[in-house]
């Protein structure tokens, strides 16, 4: 029997999940996953379709050359590129977003996003939280691993899936923080599909973590079962298991629950969801940018395919994963940032374009958020050799889907695109408001930190009023 451990939750209804499952379990003779998928569905918990895809911009997005371009600002200010209308009456971006610019009114562009905590990595990101909260018991969580901790598995697949790689997976951005190491995400290593060289500090930050910092798939000899925090090491354990039941169709006499729970042991939709081989051609074939190749790809950038990220997070979610996390890189560009640019943007505006149409077609639109930012935007005036440094003052966001309010800005800038002017939007507003669309009021759920204190899933972000108000 595997034993599935962990801290209490509770709910606003003040029934802790766990406690409720132990309730529920009592006559079972203790609580294993199919009984705990049992009790889940009778309960109403984790039944539901709502999705985050989480893409992170890694290095600072520049926001002028992207969603808020400053056509009037003076050469050094705008920049080398042109701003382009969209569908949007009176709403420009660059020249290097045309897709994301004839679909505008399926997007919401937060030109004043504030509150970056200036740090390198991607774990505000990922938490809202800078790294500094509740560092003395270990951190705040990242909500992906809240979502597996509060709503579990749906279906053959783990709740959160990180797929961030470079500069994310070398500071460890999406942490459990004080849920602790049974609460990590599933992190395959992507690197045969997705090539991102590492810069050699990181090289260097990544050998400090350990040889045993999950890069691989290997499941880690001195990790039992019971903390699964590598599924596909487990699923090679059990590969005599999958034969003996195919050959007795043990699996026809097992009910619905015991199915789902060997399942999710076994992986094999979850499995064919990291493969894109098993993708329609044509859908793949889609995916794959069509555009011109300009500009300069710079060593620790992404590739022209790195469009295809998210056709696998849009794979993994059909599979029943609640959380997927995503990179593009590199924005952190403190030199030839148009050439840089002219190379990564396009990449983005192709993947962000057809993944929401995709999601459209396939009925998925509403159920899926989509969110794209970085840690800080880049400074306005650019530097002596053509790039832009770090900006934490404004950032730019990018939005859709979740069944909120698209087709419109929110915020502005000034006349240089360096400060917030009108409506700032904090990173915690932006967390608050992706906890609201899977269906976790912010301020109303809680969990329970290692003292025994209930924390809030967000202590001072509000919904975005403007997108689900």
């Amino acid at each position: 029997m595997f034993d599935f451990i962990g801290n209490k939750v509770t709910h606003c209804d003040g029934v802790s999940r766990r406690g409720f499952l132990q309730a529920g379990a009592m006559g079972m003779g203790g609580l294993t996953l199919a009984n705990l998928l049992r009790a889940e569905e009778a309960a109403g918990i984790g039944s539901s379709n709502k999705a985050v895809i989480n893409i992170h911009l890694d290095g600072g997005p520049p926001q002028m050359d992207m969603i808020d371009p400053k056509p009037e600002a003076p050469a050094e200010i705008r920049g080398e590129f042109a701003s382009l209308r969209t569908k949007i009456p009176g709403v420009h971006l660059t020249e290097l977003m045309p897709q994301v610019a004839a679909m505008a009114d399926q997007f919401a562009f937060i030109r004043s996003l504030v509150g970056s905590a200036g740090r390198h990595d991607g774990f505000q990101c990922l938490s809202g939280f800078d790294t500094k909260s509740l560092k003395n018991i270990g951190g705040r969580p990242a909500m992906g691993c809240v979502v597996e901790k509060l709503l579990g598995a749906r279906g053959h697949a783990p709740a959160f899936v990180d797929l961030n790689q470079g500069r994310p997976l070398v500071r460890n951005s999406a942490r459990p923080g004080f849920l602790g190491p049974a609460y990590r995400p599933f992190r395959p290593d992507i690197s045969h599909l997705f090539k991102r060289e590492l810069e050699e500090g990181m090289k260097g930050e990544l050998a400090r973590l350990g040889k045993n910092h999950q890069v691989s798939l290997k499941l880690l000899p001195d990790i039992k079962a019971a903390r699964l925090d590598d599924r596909v090491g487990l699923l090679r354990q059990f590969d005599g298991i999958r034969r003996q039941a195919d050959n007795t169709r043990m699996m026809d006499a097992l009910d619905r629950f015991n199915q789902q729970a060997l399942g999710i042991l076994l992986s094999g939709k979850f499995g064919d969801a990291l493969d894109l081989e098993k993708e329609d051609p044509k859908v793949l074939d889609r995916y794959t940018p069509r555009h011109k190749q300009e500009g300069e790809r710079f060593v620790t950038a992404d590739g022209f395919n790195a469009s295809r990220k998210l056709l696998l997070a849009r794979r993994l979610i059909e599979a029943g994963v609640r959380v997927v996390s995503v990179t593009f890189s590199d924005f952190d560009t403190h030199s030839k940032n148009f050439s840089r640019m002219r190379h990564l943007v396009p990449v983005v505006d192709h993947a962000m374009a057809t993944l929401i149409t995709d999601l459209s077609e396939r009925g998925m639109l509403d159920d899926v958020t989509i969110v794209a930012w970085g840690e800080f935007g880049r400074t306005p005036k650019v530097n002596g050799k053509a790039g832009r440094d770090h900006w934490p003052r404004v950032s730019p966001a990018i939005l859709a889907g979740g069944g909120m309010k698209v087709g419109q800005v929110i915020g502005a800038t000034d006349k240089q695109a360096g400060e917030a002017i009108t409506r700032p939007v904090n990173y915690q507003d932006v967390m608050a408001t992706l906890y609201q669309n899977l269906g976790l009021p912010p301020h109303e759920t809680t969990i329970t930190d290692i003292t025994g204190r209930p924390q809030y899933l967000c202590d001072t972000g509000q919904p975005i009023r403007e997108l689900v108000g």
